[in-house]
């Protein structure tokens, strides 16, 4: 019984990370579902441990979800979600599996559901749940987790994923980094789309931009800003960040932040980076 129950381990971070956005919090949720089952008096009356374990880290993930918001409302500047590296053939028991669903550009649309949309659209489009199972989970009808789920839907195609092949969104950021080491301000502005946004995260914890920058024009002078105003060795890394290309970026041999970003017609249209040293635990190494 043991080794099924942390079988689920693996199930269960995947699960929470995409709910929460946060691989911290994601292991916190699951650390306390395992607590709350090692609570029970009697185990080995659980037909499914594993239903258990998801249902009672759904709902610890949505409790959290409602807290967060509030939580977020006071948190200095713009809030991003954890960025992911790829772990490559090493990977453990409780690594993330990068896909589509931890796209950097999927999550921040899921930031602008309510708790319960994400967890309906999380559990029954990735993770394959019915909706009869669901409605167990959050104490809503099958009916209301289906429009839950529908709604939530159209939000992801109002935000028009890309459509770019990962080969080309691979050059594009290639180039992007070879643009901003040369500090070629006119191809970096060719790269990127006029009106792209840029959101940095630095948690009130380092300096960075505190507003989104809009304007193709304006990024591109932002960051060649940042490259020559700091001081030391600036090193920029190609990487995979939460399945995407990305880049990582070092000062001193220490990560400093990690971009990641939204290809649209060809051109860079959204970038997001990520400076608060709490979420960059999992690139220390890298």
């Amino acid at each position: 019984m043991t080794d099924a129950i942390l079988g689920e381990r693996r199930h269960l971070i995947n699960l929470a990370y995409r709910l929460l956005g946060s691989l911290a919090e994601a292991e916190d949720a699951v650390q306390e579902a395992y607590a709350r089952w090692y609570a029970l008096p009697r185990p080995d009356e659980i037909a499914s441990p594993g239903a258990w374990l998801t249902t009672v880290t759904s709902r610890i993930c949505l409790d959290q979800l409602g807290s967060a918001r509030a939580r977020r409302e006071r948190y200095v500047g713009e809030w991003i979600p954890e960025p992911l590296p790829d772990h490559g053939a090493a990977d453990p028991a409780d690594h993330v599996t990068l896909d589509e669903s931890v796209s950097m550009a999927f999550l921040v649309t899921l930031e602008a559901m309510t708790p319960a949309q994400r967890v309906a659209l999380i559990l029954h489009d990735v993770f394959h749940y019915s909706f009869a199972e669901i409605a167990e989970i959050t104490g809503r009808t099958p009916a209301a987790c289906r429009e839950l789920a529908s709604s939530a839907r159209r939000r992801i195609r109002d935000g028009k994923p890309s459509t770019t092949p990962a080969v080309r969104q691979a050059d594009l950021v290639r180039d992007f980094k070879q643009a901003w080491e040369a500090q070629d301000i006119t191809a970096l502005v060719g790269l990127l789309d006029p009106t792209a946004i840029f959101t940095a995260d630095g948690g009130g914890r380092v300096t960075t931009a505190l507003d989104p920058i809009q304007g193709g024009e304006q990024i591109a002078r932002f960051i060649i800003a940042v490259a020559t105003k700091t001081p030391g060795d600036f090193t920029l890394l190609e990487r995979t960040v939460n399945g995407q290309p990305g880049l990582q970026i070092q000062l001193d041999g220490v990560t400093t932040s990690v971009y990641a970003f939204e290809i649209t017609d060809d051109r860079i249209s959204r970038i997001w980076a990520v400076r608060n040293p709490e979420k960059l635990r999992s690139w220390a190494d890298r």
